[in-house]
């Protein structure tokens, strides 16, 4: 399926993840991407936003909270690409995680079935039986596809505008006020002030602010922050012993009231440095080829490198997976038609191993429906011949091998292991990798071989051998990129 994952893959939280979020795979929306798998990809977005926001009379209720559904998976890269940004501005005087950041618009759990009301303002549940009902939560996902026109000629992209619309997420600002990043006061902004917003200030005002620090942390501290939550007006003793540090610093003002109206001085300049007064894109235009690309200078997360190797690992894992997977059904399939000629039994038939599979995979025929019409006389004989199990575990062992390799090379490139590895490891490391396989593609593909009658070849396994012998058929070779095959 010619799709992006990220209309079937949705970010959430996790409280199992080290990171805070994890991408899990939502089923109903890739179905329903199964339906218009044969758009282009420039127009899925297009189709799917119209399915959702009802402009097409024939698209029913269920198929609009599919699309929609879809549609959040989509929008949730964007909203955690924001939180990520948000975050770092705090360089390291957060006193809060990513994942209560994360909470604030990364609600949705990729499962409830959601439409909106036919004036674009409420957020109604849609259940199995297709029937509709309001409900007080609210996802933050559904929030921006509502606010979102389509039909504006002069309209941003969707990531931008799910990027922007996190941004400006009034409860997302709201948790953020109570840490000092909306400050409620010009006492809580001088207090609070961050490591980029210090840079930019002169040598002068730099020594107002230490001395300030030093005088009215101090007092707030012992106070007890905690309990006492706003910032109250410097005292008169507060601000003379503040005068006091100045002059030993030869920073020379005269009086209490020149040194607050210094102060607030300062605070005008903190002012204006403001996330929510920028407005910057996701995207930038590219005049070479018309259309946009990310930016680069966004910046990454600011956790620990070892939950970054994590996350790193993990989203390598699905992209190798299935580049392995590619190789290894064309590789195994070559292979199997290469042996059919050199049988002297059999060589007749490795013609017609392609359309055996096509009558198998494309039209969900048994072997014994599928022998008549490739002039075999019995099912044994298109058991011998085509032999999908055989060929599935062929699959799953050189797909597992290549990925184990290559999993292997980007650990040691990354000095997670020594070369060569140790045994213990590379025996932990391939079961890993076998159950990995085994889960996202194996296990369901086997499943489906077993079913007699009325068997549905939805698994990945037997989408990616859909997709080749498509290939195959037109008379393109199934090759991968030569960018696809550099590893790390």
């Amino acid at each position: 399926m010619d799709v992006s994952s990220r209309y079937w893959k949705i970010y959430r939280i996790s409280t199992s993840q080290t990171v805070g979020y994890e991408q899990c795979l939502v089923l109903p929306a890739r179905e329903y991407l199964k339906q218009i798998h044969n758009l282009a990809p420039i127009d899925t977005q297009t189709v799917l936003l119209s399915d959702f926001f009802d402009k097409n009379s024939a698209v029913d209720v269920m198929s609009r909270a599919k699309a929609g559904l879809c549609l959040r998976a989509y929008v949730s890269e964007p909203i955690l690409k924001a939180c990520q940004k948000i975050y770092n501005l705090f360089s390291g005087e957060k006193n809060f995680t990513f994942q209560e950041l994360l909470s604030c618009v990364l609600n949705d759990d990729g499962q409830t079935l959601v439409i909106i009301d036919p004036k674009g303002k409420t957020q109604l549940i849609v259940d199995n039986n297709g029937e509709t009902r309001t409900t007080a939560y609210k996802f933050f996902s559904v929030r921006v596809l509502q606010t979102f026109n389509a039909d504006l000629e002069s309209r941003m992209s969707l990531d931008n505008w799910a990027y922007l619309q996190t941004k400006q997420n009034p409860e997302l600002k709201d948790f953020l006020a109570d840490f000092g990043f909306k400050h409620l006061s010009d006492w809580a902004l001088l207090n609070r002030i961050r490591a980029k917003q210090f840079e930019r200030l002169s040598n002068r005002d730099r020594h107002l602010v230490e001395v300030f620090h030093g005088v009215y942390r101090r007092d707030r501290l012992q106070q007890n922050s905690k309990t006492v939550k706003k910032c109250p007006e410097p005292s008169s003793a507060q601000l003379q012993e503040m005068l006091n540090g100045l002059r030993e610093r030869n920073v020379i003002i005269n009086s209490t009231v020149e040194l607050m109206n210094e102060l607030k001085q300062v605070v005008t300049q903190l002012r204006q440095y403001d996330i929510w007064s920028y407005r910057e894109p996701l995207e930038v235009h590219d005049p070479q080829t018309g259309g946009y690309n990310y930016r680069t200078d966004l910046p990454v997360n600011n956790f620990n490198e070892v939950d970054l190797e994590e996350q790193e690992i993990l989203d390598f894992l699905y992209e190798q997976l299935s580049i392995a997977l590619t190789r290894a059904i064309e590789q195994e399939i070559g292979d199997r038609i290469t042996n059919l000629k050199k049988s002297k039994n059999y060589t007749k038939y490795a013609q017609k191993f392609i359309p055996g599979l096509q009558l198998y995979y494309c039209q969900s025929l048994s072997l014994k429906d599928i022998a008549p019409k490739l002039g075999m006389t019995s099912w044994d004989q298109a058991r011998r011949v085509l032999n999908p199990g055989e060929l599935l575990s062929k699959v799953r062992t050189l797909t597992v091998q290549q990925l184990l390799a290559i999993v292997l090379k980007k650990a040691e490139e990354k000095g997670l292991t020594k070369t060569p590895p140790e045994p213990n490891y590379l025996k932990t490391l391939a079961e890993y990798i076998e159950a990995f396989a085994d889960n996202e593609i194996f296990r369901e593909a086997a499943e489906e071989t077993r079913v007699g009658k009325s068997r549905s070849m939805d698994s990945l396994y037997a989408q990616q051998i859909r997709k080749y012998l498509k290939q195959r058929t037109r008379g393109v070779r199934v090759c991968l990129p030569t960018l696809l095959l550099k590893q790390g």
